[in-house]
């Protein structure tokens, strides 16, 4: 076994942390009696050989000692060296634009030659994977389809065989990947395409197994996706209720125990994704789901009424499903989610901690559309569910929660024990208490204000929950003197900005004036430490108070002549917001709008000048070169500056309509001025029209997100309404 391995010079081959003289151990490791020594060889594979995807000169070196362990019979958990060989050859340089722009001088440049390489490498050996779609370890013959369809050279051969191992494979998840494997085919060749398509869709309806012809659906949809039926919803409704009764009349109670932990990465998501099946008869069915939604794409009704008739489901794992789901369409497509948000809500009361932790973590980011679900989420939070004398008791510094400890939730394929106690527990952290309190506050309901007063009184409070202040009105006022008290309990030390910054905004949300001599404590005593975001926050938080600021005057007028752009202009804003008094501030902040200023400087002061408004008319003129900046962030603040401080739209207008095609992330900040503009931006009329009509969300990003994602694209929405509608009125 590994012929030749001693016979490679490994310390002249490299991989992501230099030198591959360790590679050697590592495919020893892979062929190893001991499961635990497997597992690492396996997490150094990944960790350095093929480090992200890359493939590497040791990586390429690596191939011919894989294959061999693939073939060998004797080596254990075999299906996890061809799901690596998948990964290493099974790059799509078509569709890797990056690779093109990387810098061959890099010291991380990895020539595109090497995944070409890869690929054929493995090409080369792959008639050793026919063996395995037979092979007697289920896991490996789970691998082996996949691997087939991206590697083998010859599809038709293949297609004949995963074909043929249908007719007589057992295994529920194994003959899942066979049908997906089938589906890659089809999307890789296009000779074979319509034939698949045509196979796929009499399997979809002759299939005895409902799980099989819910997986020929679904890659039927992937690979025609212009073609899916019109009763998708029904059918695919249908076939969930069918696989549900059939999966719990045949399923088994599951051992559920505790283990070790796993000390490496890929341990630790196996354990995830043991965790996240634990219970399920069928959890395969979510990634055949996410197939079909993916597929589905822009039919965002069809797709709501399939979440809907999940979360309607008497099986938890389908509502859960559903949950994750409807979190990736919500992301990426606008539309009418009140009855799925309301249905979630719903879950918060389930005896499934999963199903819980799931809902918590969907209305979380929410904010203004979690409304519907606001009911459910005061009434969980009312009843509680820890065992405990309060609501955050027996929390642990830094944890931000009082609840006990539960599991996680992941997504994956095979069931395995679940090492979570189950029933009696609730969760910490991202979803327990505070997680339900979260999404009440960001949704604007009043009834999180006592709520998060009994949070500030007791223990350590998660910091999103601080900055959740902001849209509870005037009822949040009360929070101001336990803010105040926590700010004057932080230490002035290195930490002063993580531990004060969120404490700091929730003043200025609450309007507490009267913690005055609070924030010039920390705006005084701030270390060397980020001292300029220190004295930015306290800045701003003093500037929100207005007249009630009086007392910080002094170190107001002191901070104008700091050398930090954002420092002296934020202190310009608080001067004028206690005194009104626009001559100091004027002069300190046109200074940062000359020709030596940089674009982060330009745009401080600009957005200083926008919010003094018509007091500060007579610096428009500095703000005019701003428009023809090379920078659009520079432009945009300039142009709303201007409309602010002059009313000239004429000027501003066209700029501000350019950025809007130019850069969808300023579209915020441009319908907002817009809006304010009313009847003088009817020119920006069929710009706000279109944008209404339009179903994608203008941040949407395949493969990433953030927190706050939909609420920035829900307050663009909000804002091209007001702007439409001033519009309108200034027509008549």
């Amino acid at each position: 076994m590994l012929t030749g391995i001693e016979e490679v010079d490994w310390a002249s081959l490299g991989h992501a942390y230099g030198p591959a003289d360790d590679v050697p151990e590592l495919l020893r490791g892979l062929a190893s009696a001991d499961p635990a020594e497997r597992e690492t060889a396996l997490d150094g594979m990944y960790g350095a050989v093929h480090h992200q995807g890359d493939v590497y000169d040791s990586t390429l070196a690596c191939i011919p000692f894989l294959l061999e362990l693939v073939a060998d019979p004797v080596v254990q958990d075999r299906g996890s060296l061809v799901e690596l060989l998948t990964s290493i050859g099974g790059i799509e340089l078509d569709d890797d634009e990056e690779l093109d722009e990387l810098d061959p001088d890099d010291e991380e440049f990895i020539p595109a030659a090497n995944y070409a390489m890869a690929a054929a490498a493995i090409a080369a050996g792959a008639d050793v994977f026919l063996g395995l779609a037979s092979d007697p370890d289920p896991e490996v013959r789970l691998a082996a389809p996949c691997a087939l369809a991206s590697l083998h050279p010859e599809p038709r051969r293949v297609l004949t065989l995963l074909r043929e191992r249908l007719t007589v494979e057992r295994d529920t998840e194994v003959r899942l990947a066979l049908v997906a494997a089938l589906g890659r085919i089809a999307l890789r060749h296009a000779s074979l395409r319509g034939e698949i398509v045509d196979w796929l869709g009499w399997l979809a309806r002759a299939a005895h197994d409902p799980g099989l012809r819910l997986a020929a659906l679904a890659q039927r949809a992937r690979c025609a996706p212009g073609d899916i039926p019109d009763d998708v919803v029904p059918w695919v409704t249908g076939l969930l209720e069918e696989i549900r009764t059939t999966a719990h009349a045949s399923a088994s109670p599951g051992a559920e125990g505790s283990r070790q932990a796993a000390p490496t990465l890929i341990g630790q998501v196996r354990e995830l994704l043991e965790e996240h099946a634990a219970g399920r008869p069928a959890p395969w069915t979510e990634e055949l789901l996410r197939t079909l939604h993916a597929a589905l794409d822009d039919r965002v009704d069809d797709r709501i009424a399939l979440i809907l008739a999940q979360l309607r489901s008497p099986d938890w794992g389908q509502r859960s499903d559903a949950i994750w789901l409807c979190g990736g369409l919500m992301r990426i497509w606008r539309g009418r989610y009140e009855e799925v948000v309301r249905l979630v809500g719903d879950q918060l009361h389930d005896p499934e901690p999963r199903l819980r932790e799931a809902a918590t973590s969907f209305l979380e980011r929410l904010f203004e559309l979690g409304a519907p679900a606001a009911d459910a989420l005061a009434a969980r939070l009312a009843t509680g569910a820890g065992q405990g004398a309060g609501p955050w008791s027996g929390s642990t510094p830094g944890s931000g929660s009082g609840w006990a400890s539960g599991s996680g939730s992941g997504a994956g394929s095979r069931a395995g024990g679940w090492s979570g106690g189950r029933g009696q527990h609730a969760f910490v952290g991202r979803s327990g208490r505070d997680g339900a309190l979260l999404a009440l506050a960001r949704a604007g309901d009043t009834r999180a204000v006592p709520l998060l007063a009994r949070a500030l009184e007791e223990g350590e409070v998660r910091r999103e929950l601080l900055y959740a202040m902001d849209g509870l009105g005037p009822s949040a006022a009360m929070l101001a003197p336990l803010l105040r008290r926590r700010l004057a309990d932080v230490e002035l030390d290195e930490r002063l900005y993580d531990r004060a910054a969120p404490l700091l905004y929730a003043l200025a949300a609450v309007r507490g004036g009267q913690a005055v001599p609070e924030v010039l404590r920390v705006l005084r005593g701030a270390p060397a430490n980020r001292r300029d975001w220190v004295r930015e926050a306290a800045l701003r938080t003093l500037a929100a108070f207005g007249p009630a600021a009086r007392d910080a005057v002094p170190d107001m007028r002191r901070l104008l002549a700091a050398e930090s752009a954002s420092v002296a202009t934020t202190a310009a804003r608080a001067l004028w917001a206690a005194e009104g008094d626009v001559r100091e501030v004027l002069a300190a902040l046109e200074r940062w709008l000359g020709p030596g200023a940089s674009g982060a400087e330009r745009c401080a002061a600009a957005q200083a000048l926008g919010e003094i408004g018509p007091a500060a008319a007579a610096v428009a003129p500095a703000l005019l070169p701003g428009l023809a900046s090379r920078d659009l962030w520079v432009r945009v603040r300039s142009a709303a500056a201007l409309w602010r401080v002059s009313g000239d739209a004429e000027t501003a207008l066209p700029v501000l309509l350019a950025a809007w095609e130019e850069n969808r992330h300023a579209r915020v900040d441009v319908a907002e001025c817009l809006a304010e503009m009313g009847p003088a931006a009817s020119e920006a009329q069929l710009v706000i029209l279109t944008e209404l009509t339009r179903r994608r969300r203008h941040n949407a990003r395949e493969g990433a997100s953030g927190s706050h994602d939909v609420h920035l694209d829900e307050k663009l929405l909000t804002l091209c309404r007001a702007a439409l509608a001033r519009m309108e009125r200034g027509a008549f």
